[in-house]
């Protein structure tokens, strides 16, 4: 299950996902290739990113055995472990989805959400902001401003 926030799903939610799909996904032998390598992929960032972290290996084995019981602790460490934030893996979940969902990605269904200030996307992104005012750190690619309501300013 999804868990979203004005029709974009939480990061972290995207990658346990995908790696539940991808472990149900990958282990038949009708998968194809291309799944089988993004889940493997997918496994190995995740694998990385928690590298160091007491358990968070375990926890992630456990998860592809038994998603339903372990996915809580596996957000709990991926969370922990900042992989929400970390746009090699959200990219990775959502090309893997892309595989096997190809209808739900192109409708838009494993789009990120932005917290704290910060979103990591392959794609375009939509950015509305209340108060009248946009910030960003770093951005790549153009940035287009949308109309500005009339109103006195904010601050």
């Amino acid at each position: 299950m999804l868990i979203r926030w004005g029709g974009r799903v939480d990061p972290v939610t995207l990658i346990l996902t995908a790696l539940a799909v991808g472990a149900g996904a990958g282990l038949k032998d009708t998968a194809s290739s291309a799944v089988r390598d993004a889940y493997n992929g997918l496994k190995g960032l995740v694998r990385r990113k928690l590298a160091g972290r007491e358990g968070g290996e375990l926890v992630l084995a456990r998860h592809e055995q038994d998603p339903q019981v372990w996915d809580k602790p596996l957000a709990q460490e991926l969370t922990a472990a900042g992989a929400g934030d970390d746009p090699d893996l959200v990219s990775a979940a959502q090309a893997l989805m892309q595989l096997v969902d190809a209808a739900g990605s192109a409708a838009g269904k494993y789009r990120v959400s932005a917290s704290d200030h910060s979103a990591a996307a392959g794609r375009d992104v939509h950015i509305t902001a209340s108060g009248g005012g946009i910030a960003a750190g770093v951005i790549h690619g153009n940035v287009t401003p949308g109309p500005t309501p009339p109103g006195p300013a904010r601050g």
